[in-house]
């Protein structure tokens, strides 16, 4: 007869996770609003509606995940960044809807629960969903031996936000002669991490904590930069309705994601030529010797998030824009044709 077997000895410590939240928990509660239903602990969690202060409300929702950006936090014990661009992501991608967000549900699957580890993630959670106004009201820690590799995890989660449903934006709004607006991104934000990767550590074998003098920073600083998030900046400028339609510019590029965002018988023209594209990207391109095709449906280089707006309006938007910390760059408009992207004057790759 063999001896008894606990759940511990099978790779699952219930104490390790009850400790995890016991640490977090004050960085999650920081985060509650008076809508917040339920305290943590529940089965589900509950959040009030906001009664009253919408006609016609569409609830817009999104889930995503952080990508093999995690890999760089695996690497350098970093765990602290990463929660907040999954959030960041998430909001941002609503945003482009015209919604606000209201809540946050967290996913984190690990092969063990390390209490500080999962407590820096959830602290990086709340930090920025206390800067963009979510609650993160609920979550699963899950322990899972043998499905994930020692030290790593996965980080997933679903927003939920509201619109009024006469101020949705679908993309039907934006008319030919309409200008782009581009907002600068902070790095890689949260795309072309598996690219970046095999350039920078494997093919160049360079290493994170090694100091680059072209980013200022080590490697490890600038891959681990968290994805921006636009939502503050954005948010006070859709009532005026000179905003026809918006794009998270992430997998896909400036090509694929501002399509999204075009009617039929629209067109985005783009200046490749009218930002800087910031040095990591240049970096990536050369090293990797990356075709101009894939550098520019691969990563952002440089512009996070478009704003399609009243060409008249445009540059009271930009300073608004500006005003509320962000930098823009005007870099093209909308025309009659087919449903597509071009990029005029692409800066090259190598």
């Amino acid at each position: 007869m063999t001896e008894p077997i606990t759940y511990r000895e099978a790779g699952v410590d219930i104490e390790a996770a009850d400790e995890a939240l016991r640490l977090a928990r004050a960085h999650i509660r920081s985060t509650f609003t008076p809508l917040v239903a339920s305290d943590l602990g529940t089965f589900g969690a509950m959040f009030r509606f906001p009664a009253g202060q919408y006609r016609d409300p569409v609830l817009v929702a999104s889930t995503d995940s952080v990508g093999t950006k995690l890999k760089i936090a695996f690497a350098t014990g970093i765990h602290d960044t990463v929660g907040a661009d999954l959030v960041n992501h998430c909001v941002n991608d609503i945003l482009v809807q015209g919604a606000r967000p209201l809540f946050f549900l967290d996913y984190l699957g690990m092969g063990k629960v390390v209490p500080e580890t999962v407590a820096a993630i959830l602290a990086g959670l709340a930090a920025a969903c206390r800067e963009t106004g979510t609650a993160l009201i609920g979550g699963e820690i899950a322990e899972l031996p043998g499905i994930y590799q020692p030290g790593e995890y996965d980080l997933a989660g679903t927003i939920v936000g509201v619109v009024e449903g006469d101020q949705v934006l679908t993309g039907e709004r934006v008319r030919p002669g309409d200008a782009l607006l581009g907002l600068a991104s902070d790095g890689l934000h949260t795309n072309g991490y598996s690219l970046a990767r095999k350039v920078l550590l494997e093919a160049a074998g360079m290493p994170l904590e090694a100091q680059v003098p072209e980013l200022g920073r080590t490697l490890a600083q600038e891959l681990l930069r968290p994805h921006r998030g636009y939502g503050p900046a954005v948010w006070p400028l859709l009532a005026s309705g000179d905003i026809h339609g918006m794009a998270h510019i992430t997998g896909g590029g400036i090509p694929d994601n501002l399509r999204r965002a075009l009617p039929a018988g629209c067109r985005a023209v783009v200046d490749g030529a009218a930002w800087p594209v910031p040095p990591i990207f240049r970096l990536i391109g050369r090293l990797g010797r990356v075709p101009t095709g894939d550098w520019y449906r691969t990563f952002n280089l440089g512009i996070g998030f478009i704003l399609v707006v009243k060409a008249e309006q445009a540059d009271t938007l930009a300073a608004a824009l500006t005003g509320a910390g962000e930098t823009v760059y005007r870099i093209g408009s909308v025309e009659s044709g087919p449903r597509e992207v071009i990029i005029e004057r692409p800066q090259a790759s190598v």
